[in-house]
């Protein structure tokens, strides 16, 4: 006889709630998961706080920045997420990538925390001096900077 399939209540990457056959109230486990999907598919954050916005926006999310109070203390990197329910505390993965519109750049959860890549300095001084190659270096920086790679 075959050993019966069992499976876990989440699911493995996001923690998503999963139905069960024949459980009770399936709306309220699927509109969990839609919300928590809904927050992180491409996800976007207004940018890092440490206390909870007085007056969020349905579908609004910040990341949780550390020493954080009220609701968001112990929630530090996850993103917090509001909607008709409250609050939702949703951890990134490794390789994530959120959308920060206050620094109007990208952030990639690597190594346990967020990172912002660094923003070169456009190219000063030196004993010779190539404008064509600074013009160049420099129209690559802005193009990166527009396209939110960098800050």
């Amino acid at each position: 006889m075959t050993d019966p399939m069992s499976f876990s209540s989440t699911s493995p990457r996001h923690a998503l709630p999963l139905l069960f056959a024949g459980q009770s109230q399936k709306e309220l486990t699927v509109n969990e998961a839609m919300v928590a999907l809904d927050a992180l598919l491409h996800p976007a954050i207004e940018a890092v706080v440490t206390s909870p916005p007085t007056a969020p926006a349905n579908g609004q999310c910040w990341l949780v920045g550390t020493a954080a109070t009220g609701v968001f203390a112990g929630q530090t990197d996850r993103i917090a997420a509001w909607s008709e329910g409250g609050w939702r505390f949703l951890a990134p993965r490794e390789g994530m990538r959120a959308y920060d519109i206050s620094s109007a750049a990208y952030r990639v959860y690597a190594g346990g925390s967020w990172l912002v890549p660094a923003t070169p300095t456009a190219p000063t001084g030196g004993s010779v001096i190539d404008n064509q190659a600074r013009a160049a270096i420099s129209a690559m920086l802005t193009s990166l900077r527009a396209a939110g790679v960098l800050a």
